[in-house]
């Protein structure tokens, strides 16, 4: 008997608890005037203002109008007039018109639609709310206004949980020191982060970035850029893998395959780490630096472990350290560092430095190489300091000329005339036209010059103070065939381009571990199969929406699609590649 009435009580507990629970589910209102028009209105109260608005309450959410059609059975109501909608500290939503649904806890609103929410406020024309899974959605357009910037785009959707607006379709961020253009933008209100999806571009006053997937902090203006990144300042490029930029700090770095492209000075800079100073129109680049400049119809190439570009273009300078290389068709060069001033035509050459031009090679403390400005072809050059010029004998030994300094003129970049001053030595082998030895000539003089044809000699005079000896070459000894300061480094010669990298050690990347991808969310609107009970989901017969307007679009989804936007076109000078 005690447990039948122990069984009798929990029923009636359990039972009076389901009934309780049954009727928190039910809209609550209150309105200070109620009529019924069966005829106009079947099943609904008419609900309006007299001095307060009506009100409605259900399950966290309250909401206040001017007038309201009110479908107690069916848990349903329209809402008109002065619509204010608030669901605790999370969202506070006004609009001329709204719907509630208390079935399925699903809302809409239209006209001057406006929702608050502790960091945001969005506007829109219409706007459907899910508060089972706390999300609102809009496709006719809507603005978002956050702390630091005003975002546009014809579709968004505001996941309130997580603080998060994904928005696509024409999503453009305004801020007044840029504009924002992309596909796809999801935007986390609390922190005011950006991740852009598909061909994106962030344009500033003085610079512009390009990305087809990245982050932006929009409140401290610096983000992080993958896949085809871009950033032009003035008139230069930097392209890499993945690039940081910060705005405030006028600062870039870059990571991995880098392009630096100067179309002021028609100059490429490539290498896998680079940093761009804009303040300072500076550029550090290093792990296979290579920067080329064109002349004329050729191009010269530098190689060092690092090169820094500083300066405005009409004063640029270009500057490398540590096992320089030089390349062009017809020179090549190596040494410690190299400056090279654009404005002047000047290349400084440092640090145990050579030059080859054709089967010549010559050394020196420090060699400068002049380019004519104007005619943008190779004028001039000098060697400071125990000059020594080489020039491998045909058959056997070498021609050696050496002195303080020398002088070399240029004729359409090649070499015509050397100039040797101040204790100059010479040792040359004399042949006949058929190449047979005369002998050879070993001689001194204060001065010597040397004319060039096809990059061989063919002519050498001596100025002052001349002693010249012919030896037949069994009355030569070998080991006085060398002057002092002899140093043939034939074997180094750069013959190609690719030589600029040869015996450098093997590079080692850092992996690039990028920006994911969206998450793909569920569709918003839960539509069920045709003819399943309740097919209409989310809509009560009496709404204004239909079946149609709750249908999802693929246009709509907020699922990153694979872009068929074309490549932004190259613009960087055409840069001879000699084999």
């Amino acid at each position: 008997m005690k447990n039948y009435l122990l069984f009798l009580f929990g029923f009636f507990v359990l039972g009076f608890s389901v009934q309780a629970q049954d009727e928190t589910k039910k809209i609550d209102y209150t309105s200070e005037r109620s009529l019924k028009n069966e005829e106009k209105y079947p099943g609904a109260f008419l609900l309006s203002k007299v001095t307060e608005q009506v009100y409605f309450n259900h399950e966290g959410i309250e909401v206040w109008c001017d007038q309201a059609i009110f479908y107690k059975e069916d848990d349903f109501f329209k809402a008109f007039g002065n619509v204010k909608m608030v669901q605790g500290d999370t969202v506070n939503m006004v609009s001329e018109y709204a719907e509630y649904n208390g079935k399925t806890k699903f809302a809409f609103a239209s006209t001057n639609v406006l929702l608050t929410t502790p960091n945001n406020r969005l506007t829109t024309d219409t706007l459907f709310f899910d508060r089972t899974k706390q999300q609102a959605f809009y496709r006719s357009g809507g603005t978002v206004k956050d702390t630091a910037s005003t975002i546009t785009s014809r579709v968004g959707r505001f996941f309130m949980e997580q603080d998060k607006f994904s928005f696509i379709q024409n999503v453009v961020v305004t801020n007044p020191e840029y504009v924002i253009n992309s596909e796809q933008i999801d935007f986390y209100s609390e922190t005011g982060h950006a991740y852009l999806y598909g061909p994106s571009t962030i344009t500033g006053e003085a610079s512009e970035v390009y990305c087809e997937r990245g982050f932006y902090d929009t409140r401290n203006d610096k983000g992080h850029f993958v896949k085809n990144s871009t950033i032009y300042y003035d008139n230069r490029k930097l392209q890499g893998d993945s690039i940081y930029f910060n705005r405030e700090n006028s600062f870039a770095s870059a990571t991995n395959n880098i392009k630096v492209t100067d179309t002021a000075n028609q100059s490429l800079i490539t290498g896998h780490y680079a940093e761009v100073f804009r303040a300072k129109d500076s550029v550090f680049i290093t792990k296979r630096a290579l920067a080329s400049m064109k002349q004329e119809q050729d191009s010269i190439h530098i190689h060092s472990d690092t090169l820094m570009i500083t300066g405005k273009p009409e004063r640029r300078l270009i500057k490398g350290f540590y096992n320089t290389r030089l390349y062009k068709s017809d020179m090549s060069g190596k040494c410690d560092s190299v400056v090279v001033n654009e404005y002047t035509g000047l290349t400084e050459m440092l640090g145990e430095p050579v030059v080859w031009t054709g089967d010549n090679q010559m050394t020196g403390d420090t060699i400068h190489l002049l380019n004519n400005v104007t005619t943008n072809k190779l004028d001039s050059l000098k060697v400071f300091q125990s000059a020594f010029m080489i020039q491998k004998d045909s058959i056997s030994g070498f021609n050696q000329v050496k002195g303080k300094e020398m002088f070399g003129l240029f004729e359409n970049n090649e070499i015509t005339e050397t100039n040797f001053i101040k204790n100059t030595e010479t040792i040359f082998y004399s042949r006949n036209d058929d190449g047979t030895l005369i002998g050879i000539d070993k001689a001194i003089s204060s001065s010597i010059k040397i004319l060039f044809q096809q990059k061989a000699i063919t002519d050498i005079y001596y100025y002052t103070d001349v002693e010249s000896i012919l030896y037949k070459e069994e009355d030569f000894p070998a080991n006085a065939r060398e002057l002092k300061g002899f140093n043939w480094r034939g074997e180094e010669q750069l013959l190609k381009k690719e030589d600029l990298f040869l015996n450098d050690p093997p590079l080692d990347l850092p992996k690039i571990t990028g920006i994911p991808l969206p998450e793909e969310e569920d569709e918003f609107f839960d539509e069920k199969e045709e003819g399943e009970e309740n097919g209409e989901m989310m809509l009560n017969k009496n709404s204004r929406l239909t079946p149609k307007i709750l249908q999802n679009r693929e246009k709509d989804t907020l699922q990153l699609k694979q872009s068929n936007a074309p490549q932004l076109k190259e613009d960087q000078p055409t840069l001879k590649s000699e084999e």
